[in-house]
């Protein structure tokens, strides 16, 4: 992998990440951009104890542009993208519309190819490792900065989602805290490991799926499975075998292993609901455990968090989708239309040819 830093022409940062070790990346931003400007703010929910981000100016972001007009294609001739050189590999660069920016984090936009039709599930495997590479660069990059608590990758896919830019990219979030969903997570563990005298409670949990019908697929150093108490119809959690805190930690076995497993999860997301369906929508996370102190969990360090991906979609059924209602958005009590045994029986039926 070669990786060139350059700069937009709003002073933004944008990274090359190639394939080849002989790749020149010299193209200028000829784009006339005034320097970014951006209001994010970070508020504190004093009852709820989480945290919200402020961010009007996003309401400015561009919205589902023609093909021919995507900010993310490469730059041809007189049309002049995001992205300045006439193609690439893969991309990462700081989101001109960021949630997140200066002391309250950082947002980046991550492109996986400049295939403005493809997908991440169209991707070779050499492909799909290079966006690995990337992630796990970046999250090792964000990590230093000292307003960055946590990292968070992940791709947002299809319109049902709510992405409005349609070509193939995901997104890299660099909190400045700890995110609920990770807290929650931490004190789980912190009480399974005092209540058990020190057993990890991820191990608990994957030993117990291992052993289980709702396994979709497992190899040498993965494991896929839906979990036992799954909030979304389809949902799908993905391990390593060996727990590690974060993307930094895997081993090169469990790279070099990852993009098929991974590309054979998000092929079979396509098969769910049958030929002639359009894509399914999904969420792809990489829950990484944080880079801040974890005194408030009382007896956890990072090495006891395990690095995994959870893959969902919204859609429940052929032209429905699952919508966060009365209990999941007044409560935060999830209620799936789908048992999750089904959900992986029919995961493992539909494997890729």
């Amino acid at each position: 992998m070669k990786k060139t830093s350059t700069r937009l022409a709003d002073g933004r940062e944008l990274i090359y990440y190639d394939q080849r070790d002989d790749s020149v990346r010299d193209a200028v931003d000829r784009r006339p951009l005034d320097p970014t400007v951006t209001t994010s703010e970070v508020r504190r929910d004093p009852l709820l104890g989480d945290s919200i981000a402020v961010a009007s100016h996003r309401q400015g972001r561009i919205y589902h542009p023609p093909a021919d007009e995507c900010p993310l294609c490469p730059s041809q001739g007189d049309r002049l993208s995001e992205i300045p050189d006439s193609s690439y590999d893969v991309v990462v660069f700081e989101n001109r519309f960021p949630s997140l920016a200066g002391d309250s984090g950082r947002c980046e936009v991550v492109c996986f190819t400049s295939d403005h039709n493809a997908s991440f599930a169209d991707l070779t495997e050499e492909q799909a490792r290079l966006v690995l590479d990337a992630w796990t660069d970046r999250t090792s990059e964000l990590s230093h900065l000292p307003s960055v608590e946590q990292v968070f990758c992940f791709e947002n896919r299809g319109a049902e989602i709510g992405v409005t830019l349609g070509h193939p990219h995901g997104q890299i979030y660099a909190y400045p805290f700890t995110t609920p969903r990770t807290a929650l997570m931490l004190r789980s563990v912190a009480a399974h490991k005092e209540a058990t005298g020190g057993e990890n409670l991820f191990d608990a949990v994957l030993a117990r799926e291992l052993a289980d019908e709702r396994v979709v697929l497992e190899s040498e150093h993965w494991v896929a499975f839906v979990p036992y108490a799954a909030h979304w119809p389809y949902e799908v959690h993905l391990y390593p075998k060996h727990r590690v805190p974060d993307l930094l930690a895997l081993d090169e076995e469990a790279r070099t292993e990852f993009p098929q497993v991974y590309l054979e999860l998000l092929r079979r997301f396509d098969r769910i609901f049958g030929e002639g369906e359009p894509p399914t929508p999904y969420i792809s996370a990489w829950h990484q455990a944080p880079f801040g102190a974890l005194e408030e969990f009382e007896g956890v360090n990072r090495d006891d968090f395990a690095l995994h991906l959870e893959l969902f979609t919204i859609r429940r059924t052929s032209g429905k989708l699952k919508f966060l209602a009365g209990s999941e958005s007044g409560m935060n009590v999830f209620i799936n239309d789908v048992p999750p045994e089904f959900a992986a029986q029919r995961l493992r039926e539909v494997a890729s040819s």
